[in-house]
């Protein structure tokens, strides 16, 4: 589809004052459609207008190949209503060009090239030019678009598969590179509907400039990192998960940027994007600067940044990285190191009005997708309507319980008697929020080994470790999500210069986990009691929690009709146990739906024969009972006949 290009012979400019207006007021959520590079005509001649917000400059140019990167030969103007905007219109330029902004700044003698904040694309790394760009593109997913809601309520199955694009597959006959993003279309697709995933969760795919920061040093706050394709090529991407009905959510960072001179920082001769103030300026923990989310113009750049993702590339959804590091004053900071806010506390009353904001604007405009904070510690109301002071999220990543499971089942089975409040306190505060249950990049790198390795015993014991894990995780309230890798039991942490280790699936035992990884998906998605009342405490149901000796806990998950039962029991040590008696609600026949412990999984087959004819034996306070038989180290599902 080719872009009509848009007239400014009688203005000369994009910008309206209506935009100004929205811009300084930290209200305008769609600036990237009239700052930064827009092929346009001016007197039927075709170029490109360009607008750079560099208040404190006291020249801007702009430089490239086209001018030899001379700068004053192609001067923009700022504009006269006090807005800090440059502009300006270069004829017989347009897209493909390559560009940087050259700022001499009012103080001092500084003087840099700038890339373009607002760049739709940029150079491939290690170059650092900005590239004008049309974006136009012909979507043909307008089905997916129209029934996305369904897919994304608090009371649909969310199962996300977080996949680091570079990484997820490598072509070792073409030196190891990465699969570009039509490849990773084509491939992917195929794999998320085998594998039984809803969503797929993207690392960040703005342009970087250190690749080994995984995305999550964003420089390109509108632009997908050119390192596997054009623009095009992502939106290829995107429009393939959708017609293969799966959600796309992207990685987004507004707490922190990188420092690379020709990125936002201190970009016209002064901390602009950045505080002013040292102790706010820079991330002790990251060697990253901070946002200054209490400037209406750098609040309008990343609510649009917002909105761009949403609109220009049909993602469902976004999850908003370290959300923690924006809320505390003294996060990652000593006492001396941080300044309290205006009421002597360690809130950081800005960041909470940008999040707050930047949720309200999304769910106007896109009432369907997702934001999904990664916040770690006890802040009230995250995912709390923002008209009830909360911070307006859809879902939260539940860190507590990330924590408290792995603690759980990297213990030796003998010494987890005497802590099985790891894998029980969860529920205390599960319906608190609507929480996402993550096994994330987060827990398989930097040392840490991977999933499977962290399990205890020797090959035979972790593997069916792992399913046990993933059996608890799969039937505990909570969305889910996954690194890519752990479907299969990856046996090396993670790297992002490696392919994952796709050679283990030539291995039943491997195989064994990447099936039972793909039933839970489906038998999740299937039954609503395991998915429809997540966020509800009456869509949970402890049947016994106390049989700390034998370490084995066992649960109800309802739907809202009441035939919609599941029943769960899990062993966490290597004795098997039969005749385990489990209290059910009602009689009748109960079929073992999933079994961790099955052949096929790669286990030793004990179980339950397809299933269980309940007893009118009165156990844990309910008229009925199951005799059942517990696997090693297993999970057992258990559905009543007929559902």
């Amino acid at each position: 589809m080719q872009q009509t290009l848009p007239d400014i012979t009688k203005t000369g400019s994009l910008l309206t004052e209506y935009d100004v207006y929205l811009f300084r007021q930290g209200n305008h959520a769609r600036l990237y459609e009239r700052l930064g590079s827009h092929p346009a005509i001016a007197d039927g001649i075709r170029g490109t207008y360009f607008a750079v917000w560099a208040p404190n400059a006291a020249e801007v140019s702009v430089v490239g190949d086209f001018n030899e990167w001379k700068a004053g030969n192609h001067p923009l103007s700022i504009r006269s209503d006090d807005s800090g905007i440059w502009e300006g219109f270069i004829p017989e330029i347009g897209h493909g060009t390559i560009y940087k902004y050259h700022i001499r700044s009012r103080y001092g003698d500084y003087r840099v090239e700038k890339g373009d904040p607002f760049a739709y694309t940029w150079e491939v790394p290690p170059k650092t030019a900005s590239v004008v760009w049309d974006l136009s593109y012909a979507w043909r997913d307008r089905a997916w678009i129209r029934c996305r809601e369904e897919a994304n309520t608090p009371d649909a199955p969310i199962s996300v598969y977080e996949v680091h694009a570079g990484s997820w597959r490598k072509v070792p006959a073409e030196e190891n590179r990465s699969l570009n993003y039509r490849e990773l279309a084509a491939e992917l697709a195929d794999y998320l509907i085998e594998t039984g995933f809803t969503h797929v969760e993207f690392l960040p795919v703005m342009e970087h400039p250190f690749y080994a920061s995984w995305g999550y040093q964003t420089l390109g706050y509108f632009a997908p990192t050119s390192r596997y394709g054009t623009p095009q090529d992502f939106m290829h991407l995107v429009e393939r998960l959708h017609q293969r009905g799966i959600g796309v959510i992207l990685d987004w960072v507004p707490s922190h940027f990188p420092s690379d001179g020709y990125g936002l920082s201190y970009f016209d001769g002064t901390y602009l994007y950045e505080h002013a103030l040292p102790g706010r300026r820079y991330h002790p923990e990251w060697k990253s600067y901070v946002f200054n989310l209490g400037r209406n113009e750098v609040r309008s750049f990343l609510t649009s940044s917002a909105i761009f993702w949403l609109e220009r590339y049909h993602a469902d959804g976004l999850r908003v990285d370290a959300v923690s590091s924006m809320l505390y004053l003294d996060y990652a900071r000593s006492a001396g190191e941080w300044t309290p806010n205006v009421h002597g506390g360690r809130e950081n009353l800005e960041a909470v009005g940008f999040l707050r904001k930047v949720n309200e604007t999304v769910h106007a405009n896109y009432p369907d997708v997702l934001v999904i904070a990664e916040e770690a510690t006890s802040w009230p109301g995250v995912t709390a309507p923002t008209a009830t002071g909360g911070l307006g999220f859809d879902l939260k990543w539940n860190m507590g319980w990330m924590h408290d499971t792995l603690d759980y089942f990297v213990l030796d089975p003998v010494f987890r008697k005497y802590r099985p409040d790891f894998l029980t306190f969860s529920i205390w505060y599960a319906f608190s929020e609507r929480y996402v249950l993550p096994l994330s990049h987060d827990e398989v790198v930097h040392e840490k080994g991977s999933l499977i390795g962290k399990m205890p015993g020797d090959d035979w014991r972790k593997r069916a470790n792992l399913r046990l894990l993933y059996g608890y995780m799969f039937t505990h309230p909570g969305k889910k999500l996954l690194f890519m890798g752990g479907e299969f039991g990856q046996r090396s942490e993670w790297s992002h210069d490696a392919g994952l280790e796709w050679h283990l699936l030539r291995h039943p035992s491997h195989q064994g986990i990447f099936r039972w990884v793909a039933d839970l998906n489906h038998l999740y998605r299937r039954e609503p009691a395991l998915h429809e009342r997540d966020a509800e405490q009456e869509g949970f149901e402890w049947v016994d929690f106390s049989d700390v000796e034998k370490s084995i806990v066992s649960y109800l998950r309802r739907g809202r009709s009441a035939d919609e039962v599941v029943l769960v029991a899990c062993n966490c040590t290597p004795v098997p146990r039969y005749g385990y008696r489990v209290g059910v609600p009602f009689g009748g026949f109960w079929k073992e739906a999933l079994n961790s412990d099955a052949t096929e999984y790669g286990g030793s087959g004990v179980g339950n024969l397809g299933g269980v004819e309940a007893e009118q034996v009165p156990a844990h306070g309910r008229p009925w009972s199951l005799p059942l038989t517990l696997p090693p180290l297993g999970t057992v599902i258990l559905l009543p006949e007929g559902a």
